[in-house]
């Protein structure tokens, strides 16, 4: 822990080697324009795309998305950095070429700020588990399960969670029965999503007519993860989004519940709806549901992130189907904090503004014990 003399220091890190590294430049710039720097000692470091730890540049403009074509990324060219841990506490060596390492300081707390693989499924969370650091938000076992999407159904439903039908198809049964993965397929009838077991931002994700989009469908999920989920749609459905935040006494708290419509020509609500300005998705913050509805949403957003073993803050989505029955899509355990990111608006919505929200989150990991919990 810091010492009373100086303010506690944060490593915000960033990018990675998923295919969400700029969501997670975004996200990053966002964060480090929200860190009070009069409570906190600021360091941003970002994990390039070739897995490269780096002294990045905390000037959130550099972070954003430009156009379609113009997305940030992590500069591989800067000092790299390195992860030193001592017996009582945790350095950062920063080495530059032709010159010695320098010692950058104790680090209190890391603000892993990554989606996808090697980052928000349990990878960084372990390492920093290792390395007796704190960090904000979920341990590994959340982290991991909660990353891969067939799992989090099996944790969900065992829990009692209702969630909807899907078959889980990998690369290695594809290219040997693609007739017996296909079949499986067609239990869940169609319309039906297929998507990367353990990917995010829409990366990969295809909507399914009828069985002649299959093959296509699988062949791009597959592009982004081995692991592949082919899953009922749902028809008609209204798509819910609730926040979780845990109070500092540790008790889950929930946002408003928000509904995000999609329109124009997105079918469901990919990376352009929600990353991209000037399109047409509609949010609905608090979300007009009956009150009876609204109330067992927040209620199964606690129930899902206590399920999976959550900490700090989480984001849980919903459909609300036809008939009025409410089923879990899936829990994200570091949902976006980019301007348009539903997780932040909820909770502002709710009381809860950006610069407290992020404050919090820190606050939380720095009062928790490293190791078990």
């Amino acid at each position: 822990m810091n010492s009373p003399s100086r303010k506690p220091r944060v490593a915000v890190v960033f990018g990675g080697r998923s295919s969400e590294h700029a969501i997670s430049c975004v996200t990053a710039g966002s964060v480090l324009a929200a860190i009070d720097p009069e409570l906190y000692d600021v360091v941003p470091i970002g994990i390039a795309t070739d897995g490269r730890w780096v002294l990045e540049s905390g000037d959130p403009e550099r972070l954003r998305i430009e156009g379609p074509d113009r997305l940030p990324a992590v500069d591989g060219d800067r000092a790299t950095i390195a992860l030193a841990p001592e017996a009582s506490s945790t350095g950062l060596v920063v080495t530059e070429p032709s010159q010695p390492p320098r010692m950058l300081g104790d680090v209190d707390v890391v603000f892993p700020l990554l989606h996808g693989p090697w980052g928000e499924d349990g990878t960084i969370q372990g390492m920093l588990e290792m390395a007796g650091v704190r960090y904000v938000g979920a341990g590994v076992l959340a982290s991991a399960v909660s990353m891969d999407k067939a799992y989090m159904k099996v944790v969900l439903a065992a829990a009692g969670l209702p969630v909807l039908p899907s078959v889980t198809v990998t690369a290695r049964e594809w290219e040997r029965d693609p007739a017996g993965c296909r079949e499986r397929a067609s239990t869940l009838g169609y319309p039906q999503f297929v998507k990367p077991a353990r990917g995010g931002s829409s990366f990969g994700i295809s909507k399914v007519h009828d069985a002649g989009e299959l093959d296509a469908a699988i062949a791009e999920a597959v592009r982004f993860d081995p692991k592949v989920l082919v899953e009922v749609a749902a028809v008609d459905a209204r798509e819910i989004e609730c926040g979780v935040l845990q109070a500092l006494d540790g008790t889950p708290e929930t946002s408003l519940p928000a509904e995000l419509r999609v329109g124009g020509d997105h079918e469901f609500y990919d990376f352009a709806a929600k990353y991209l300005p000037g399109e047409s998705t509609e949010i609905d913050i608090p979300a007009d549901l009956p009150d009876d509805i609204a109330a067992e949403i927040r209620g199964l957003a606690v129930r899902a992130f206590e399920a999976v073993g959550c900490e700090g803050l989480a984001r849980v989505d919903f459909f609300v189907l036809a008939d009025g029955r409410v089923v879990v899509n899936e829990i994200n355990t570091m949902p976006g904090f980019t301007p348009t990111s539903m997780y932040p608006q909820m909770w502002a919505a709710s009381g809860v503004d950006y610069p407290a929200l992020v404050d919090r989150l820190i606050r939380l990991a720095l009062a928790r014990d490293t190791g078990l919990r």
